[in-house]
């Protein structure tokens, strides 16, 4: 797969997740207010709560790697991806993180 149409197909998903996530999750959040609930409706059940923990613990791991990536080899702007990991989340914040590190050119020590 040639690397433009690698970095499309990824920027595209990501963006589709945080298009999606402001369809579908932001308008009951705005309407109902309540940030709390908001975050426990994801652990309503056994397979949400999988499926959130998943996503939850996916994020961590993204954050460890950034900052590792950061302090190791120098890569600038990852804190834009640990910024994204929370809103709109992870998917975003992962195809953000690994278009970023397609185009940077590490510092190597």
């Amino acid at each position: 797969m040639a690397k433009s149409i690698f970095e499309g197909l990824v920027i595209s998903l990501g963006v589709l997740f945080a298009l999606a996530f402001a369809v579908i999750v932001a308008p009951p959040l705005m309407a109902s207010g309540d940030t709390i609930g908001a975050l426990a409706a994801g652990f309503v059940n056994p397979y949400a709560t999988g499926y959130s923990l998943d996503a939850i613990l996916t994020g961590l791991i993204l954050i460890a790697w950034i900052i590792y990536e950061r302090l190791t080899l120098g890569v600038k702007f990852g804190w834009i991806a640990i910024i994204l990991c929370f809103l709109p989340g992870v998917a975003t914040a992962f195809a953000f993180y690994l278009v970023l590190r397609t185009r940077t050119r590490p510092i190597q020590y």
